[in-house]
C-alpha cells in the first residue's frame, strides 16, 4: 500500500520505481539534509563562544532582551515593577570530566538543525512531492516556507517568553530558605533545548490540523467542542512557567490560545470547500 502511494504521479511518465529505488531516493535525500545538518552544526562550533555566551546562556543573564522589554512595558503602562522580572540569581556547575566537551557538540548539533531546517523539511518535501497528483501539489504551494515560518516563530516564542519564564521561575523556587538552587550546566541545557524545540513543533499546530481536516480526522466541531479543555491546558501550562501574576501569564498563554482558534479556523475552511467539492460533483 506504502509502495502504491510512493508510485502515485500523475506528472511524469518514467515506470514506476521499485522499493529499492525509494529507498535510494531516501537516502540522498537524508543525505543531503544531514550536510546541511553538519555545515549548520560546524558554522555554530566555530562561533560557540558566541552561540554558548550570548544565545544558551542569554535567559540565565539579567540583561537579556525579554528581561528588559518586559520591565520597560511596564513603565511605560504605569504599573511600576509589576512586569519586571527579578535579578536571576542561577548558579550552574559541571561534575564530569568531560561534560562540558560532548555538551558543546550537542550544542552544536542543535544549533545546527535550527539553521538547517528550511533545507531539512525542503528535502523531505521533494521526496513526498512526486507522490502527490498536480491537484495536490497545487493546494499545498508554499509548504516548505509555511512550516518554516511556524517553526521559526514557535523557536522565537519559546527562546524569548517561555524559557526567560521557565528559567526565572525556577531559579527562585525553593521549598525552604535552607535549600540552595545549584543546577547542573547539563539539566540547563536540556530544559532550554526541549523547552524551545518543544514550541517549534507545537507551532506546527495550524498545519497539522489542516492536513487532518482533509482527511476527516479532525472536524471544527471536534475543535470546538474541546475548546475549553484546550484553555484549560494552555493555562496550567502557562500558570507552572510563569511568575504568579496575571499579566505574566496572559502573555505566555495568548499565543498558544491564537495558534488554537487559527486551527479551528483552517479546519472550517477545509470543511467548507470539501462541502462545495461534493456539491458540485453530486450538482
Amino acid at each position: 500500500m506504502a509502495l502504491n502511494f510512493l508510485n502515485r504521479n500523475n506528472n511524469s511518465n518514467n515506470a514506476e520505481m521499485s522499493f529499492i529505488d525509494h529507498i535510494e531516493a531516501l537516502r540522498g535525500h537524508l543525505f543531503r539534509a544531514l550536510l546541511a545538518v553538519l555545515v549548520g552544526s560546524v558554522i555554530a562550533y566555530w562561533k560557540m563562544d558566541f552561540f554558548f555566551d550570548q544565545i544558551i546562556m542569554g535567559p540565565a543573564h539579567k540583561e537579556f532582551i525579554t528581561y528588559r522589554w518586559l520591565c520597560e512595558t511596564s513603565h511605560a503602562l504605569h504599573m511600576g515593577n509589576a512586569m519586571c522580572l527579578e535579578d536571576i540569581n542561577i548558579k550552574l556547575i559541571s561534575t564530569e570530566m568531560s561534560s562540558q566537551f560532548l555538551m558543546s557538540f550537542t550544542i552544536a548539533f542543535v544549533i545546527g538543525f535550527v539553521l538547517a531546517f528550511p533545507f531539512i523539511f525542503w528535502e523531505f518535501w521533494r521526496f513526498v512531492k512526486p507522490a502527490l497528483t498536480e491537484k495536490e501539489v497545487s493546494k499545498t504551494r508554499g509548504v516548505v516556507f509555511w512550516v518554516s515560518l511556524l517553526f521559526f516563530l514557535g523557536i522565537a516564542f519559546g527562546y524569548y517568553l517561555m524559557a526567560p519564564y521557565s528559567v526565572n521561575f525556577f531559579a527562585a523556587y525553593t521549598l525552604s530558605p535552607l535549600i540552595q538552587n545549584t543546577f547542573m550546566i547539563s539539566d540547563y541545557i536540556d530544559n532550554i533545548v526541549s523547552l524551545v524545540l518543544g514550541c517549534g513543533i507545537v507551532f506546527q499546530l495550524p498545519l497539522v490540523v489542516y492536513f487532518l481536516a482533509k482527511v476527516g480526522i479532525v472536524t471544527p466541531t471536534f475543535l470546538r467542542t474541546y475548546r475549553k479543555y484546550a484553555v484549560v491546558v494552555i493555562l496550567l501550562i502557562a500558570a507552572v512557567i510563569t511568575p504568579p501574576d496575571i499579566v505574566s501569564m496572559t502573555i505566555a498563554s495568548l499565543p498558544l490560545l491564537l495558534l488554537y482558534e487559527i486551527s479551528i479556523w483552517i479546519a472550517g475552511r477545509v470543511v467548507k470547500e470539501k462541502k462545495k467539492k461534493e456539491a458540485e460533483e453530486w450538482g
